[in-house]
């Protein structure tokens, strides 16, 4: 196992957008499409996954992390996980608390065991979920959590971390279940600037975040096919992006972002992009 040890092992994360300090990734060494579960695989079924690829891609990505001060986890991939490179959705930390997720789907059920094995033997505690919550659906914003609710994440989850939680305001954000995890459709890169395809929320939804004082960008849906929306901050403004994403980078960047390019086109086949594929443990 990838592991690197610590004296001390903290977990803190307030926000999407705070300087990341430590992240955890897994290889797509056995990526691939068994289970259609969205559109993007849909296409790609016959095609699927060239792993050789999708692993230089995962290396870049990995390394440009690394050059930007970013402290890399690997979690050892495993045949019996093809979709296991989205980190994301195994587990999320909201401000010192780290939570595993209980996984909805049957084919990505056992990956959390493997972040489990980590966080033992790191001596890091953490919470296990219940009711069914992915973390592709947790979006943390200061003293507000964002949750959407879809197949993968439900209302019954919601209502127990609100109870674990007693010093957040958890925030129902309902969208359409087809694309899968609410960072597909919504992020947030600074306290005044998100992410929306506004396609998969209702009107109600769009001017609730907007209400809350974010310049909302809007991504086309040939971008949100793309994974326009699933960007990954890590901190001074700098975002992860595909460069066939033109628009939402232009945009970005006239809102003063600096856009690090990374080609993920192999990885996003699968439907996940820069943030499914990072679980950030630590951000400062």
């Amino acid at each position: 196992m990838d592991f690197p040890m610590k004296e001390t092992a903290i977990t803190q994360c307030d926000t999407e957008y705070d300087t990341l300090r430590r992240v955890i990734l897994c290889p797509p060494k056995f990526m691939a499409i068994e289970e259609v579960i969205n559109d993007v695989q849909k296409k790609y079924e016959d095609e699927n996954i060239n792993v050789e690829l999708a692993m230089k891609q995962h290396e870049e990505f990995e390394r440009t992390l690394k050059e930007h001060d970013v402290e890399v986890i690997k979690l050892p991939a495993s045949e019996q996980f093809p979709e296991q490179v989205f980190t994301r959705d195994i587990g999320f930390t909201v401000g010192d608390e780290l939570f595993v997720s209980e996984m909805a789907s049957e084919i990505r059920q056992g990956e959390e065991e493997v972040l489990e094995d980590w966080l033992e033997e790191e001596d890091i505690p953490f919470q296990t979920t219940t009711d069914r919550v992915e973390g592709g659906d947790v979006i943390v914003d200061r003293q507000t959590v964002y949750v959407g609710i879809s197949s993968r994440t439900s209302e019954a989850a919601v209502r127990q971390l609100k109870r674990d939680l007693p010093d957040y305001e958890i925030v129902q954000v309902p969208f359409d279940e087809k694309y899968l995890h609410l960072d597909c459709v919504f992020n947030i890169l600074s306290p005044e600037v998100g992410l929306i395809f506004p396609k998969a929320l209702d009107p109600k939804t769009i001017d609730m975040l907007a209400d809350r004082k974010y310049k909302l960008i809007e991504v086309s849906e040939e971008e949100q096919f793309t994974m326009g929306t699933n960007v990954l901050s890590i901190g001074d403004k700098k975002v992860f992006s595909l460069p066939q994403n033109k628009n939402v980078n232009a945009a970005m960047r006239a809102h003063g972002f600096e856009v690090i390019e990374v080609d993920f086109s192999e990885i996003i086949k699968s439907g996940g992009s820069f943030r499914c594929c990072s679980m950030p443990v630590v951000r400062e």
